[in-house]
């Protein structure tokens, strides 16, 4: 019996763990229940942030994922793992958290509406998290989906960091563009930063000793993706340029209130990078 497809989400915000329903958010809440119920197999990852209440949404440390230490500017970062389930859906999610880049924060903003200074620490903290407890499960995925700028580093670590893994070779790695920007560049120090084995001065030089503003990670993002899909109908229009400059498949916003149109659009749109 031929086994499942299987699909990672890497997202960013979803709903209700975050409370406010805004588009994007129900976006990411309703993709995995409509892949999952058509019979693939999911793991759906976002950050703990602070405001995520534990004890309401029931979440729980996964121990056996848990206790790696990620070193991002020579300063250890112990990697937590946590996991709740959105019962309607029959959906898992899984979380990633650390007292310091995490639980302590309320979002990627604090209570006054002032990006966080560590942002840029906690977008590299973020992908390499998710790219290890994916390892530990030992669960290989053929899609890869990257939704919200929290996840732009994982295309990147992927093809780069992470290309001698097993896990990830063969992985299709869709970035999903909205429009959420964040308005502070990471210091000019970031291409540094993020730097890891298996990743070089020439992978990052496109961001390398200036300040990287939203649009430099994102054109990052899709130098490293296979397909890109814009998910909002008002996305960046340098980047859609961009994006379409690179000879990858594109899937344009299409207005619908219809979720599960929505979902079969995306559906449809990865099985034909299944067939490449």
């Amino acid at each position: 019996m031929k086994e499942p497809n299987r699909i990672l989400f890497i997202s960013q915000e979803i709903y209700p763990y975050l409370a406010e329903e805004t588009p994007i958010r129900m976006f990411n809440r309703r993709l995995p229940e409509y892949f999952q119920a058509h019979g693939y197999e999911t793991r759906t990852f976002m950050p703990k942030f602070g405001e995520i209440n534990e004890r309401r949404n029931q979440l729980h440390e996964v121990i056996r994922l848990s206790g790696m230490n990620l070193i991002i500017e020579d300063a250890d970062h112990p990697l937590l793992i946590k996991v709740a389930s959105i019962q309607q859906a029959r959906i898992q999610i899984y979380f990633i958290d650390n007292d310091d880049l995490f639980h302590r924060r309320k979002g990627v903003v604090d209570e006054n509406g002032e990006e966080y200074p560590d942002n840029d620490h906690r977008v590299i903290f973020y992908a390499r998290g998710v790219l290890e407890a994916v390892k530990k499960q030992r669960w290989t995925p053929n899609i890869i989906v990257c939704s919200g700028w929290m996840s732009a580093l994982a295309p990147l670590y992927l093809k780069k960091a992470y290309s001698d893994e097993p896990f990830f070779a063969n992985s299709k790695i869709v970035l999903l563009l909205d429009d959420m920007e964040y308005k502070n560049p990471f210091a000019t120090k970031f291409a540094d930063k993020l730097r890891v084995e298996g990743i070089n001065s020439n992978d990052v030089r496109s961001i390398a000793g200036f300040p990287v503003g939203y649009e430099e990670l994102m054109r990052l993002a899709i130098d490293y993706s296979d397909a890109v899909s814009y998910v909002t109908p008002n996305v960046n229009q340098h980047l859609i340029n961009y994006a379409e400059t690179k000879g990858i498949p594109v899937l344009p916003y299409a207005e619908t209130a219809d979720w599960q149109e929505a979902s079969k659009r995306q559906w449809d749109f990865y099985q034909g990078l299944l067939d490449q």
